[in-house]
C-alpha cells in the first residue's frame, strides 16, 4: 500500500516540515561544550606538564619530557606497523649521528606494547630510546603517524613535523641548528 504524501500535506507545509527537521538534525549535532582556544604549539607540553606517567622506558620506569629540561628534545611518535615511520628511520638515525654534539635527545614514543617495541629494536637495530606512550594521540592532535615535535631547552614546542621526512637533508639540519 502506498501513500502519496503530497495528498495529505500541503506541498508548502511539506517543506517546512523537513526545514524544521533539518535544523533540528544540523543544530541538534553541534556540540555544546565551548572549545578553547589553545594553540598547538602548547598542547603536547600541557599534556606532559599534567601527567608524569605519559611515558615509560621499555624497563617500565616513568619518563617525564621535564626530565630532558636543559636539552633540545626531538620526540618522534611512530608505530611498528607504520611504514613511513619506518623508512623515515635511517635517516632519523644519521641526523642523531650528525647533531650529537648539539645538545638533542632523541626520543621514540609508541602505544604500542613494550614488547612489541623490544622485539622491534632488538630485530631493526636502530640506536634510539625508545618509549612507551601511555597517553591518547588525540590529545596531542594526532590523526596519523608519523609525527615528530621539537622542543628548545626550555620545553616549549617550537616545530611539528607530520609524516615521513628527510631528516638528514641539509634544510632539516639548518632549521634544527637554529633551534635555542
Amino acid at each position: 500500500m502506498y501513500i502519496q504524501i503530497d495528498k495529505l500535506v500541503h506541498p508548502m507545509q511539506l517543506r517546512i516540515i523537513l526545514s524544521i527537521g533539518l535544523a533540528a538534525i544540523i543544530f541538534g549535532c553541534k556540540e555544546v561544550q565551548e572549545k578553547k582556544d589553545i594553540a598547538p604549539e602548547t598542547i603536547a607540553l600541557e599534556t606532559e606538564q599534567i601527567s608524569s606517567s605519559l611515558y615509560e622506558d621499555l624497563e617500565g620506569n616513568k619518563v617525564a619530557l621535564s626530565d630532558f629540561k636543559g636539552k633540545r628534545i626531538l620526540l618522534n611518535y611512530w608505530a611498528t606497523w607504520c611504514r613511513p615511520c619506518i623508512e623515515e628511520m635511517p635517516a632519523l638515525e644519521n641526523l642523531q649521528d650528525m647533531i650529537a654534539d648539539e645538545n638533542y635527545v632523541f626520543l621514540f614514543a609508541s602505544d604500542q606494547s613494550v614488547q612489541k617495541i623490544s622485539k622491534f629494536k632488538k630485530s631493526r637495530g636502530f640506536d634510539f630510546t625508545y618509549l612507551k606512550y601511555n597517553g591518547t594521540y588525540a590529545n596531542n592532535q594526532i590523526s596519523a603517524l608519523p609525527v615528530t615535535f621539537l622542543f628548545n631547552t626550555k620545553g616549549e614546542q617550537v616545530l611539528r613535523f607530520d609524516g615521513g621526512m628527510a631528516w638528514d637533508s641539509p634544510e632539516i639540519i639548518e632549521q634544527l641548528r637554529k633551534i635555542p
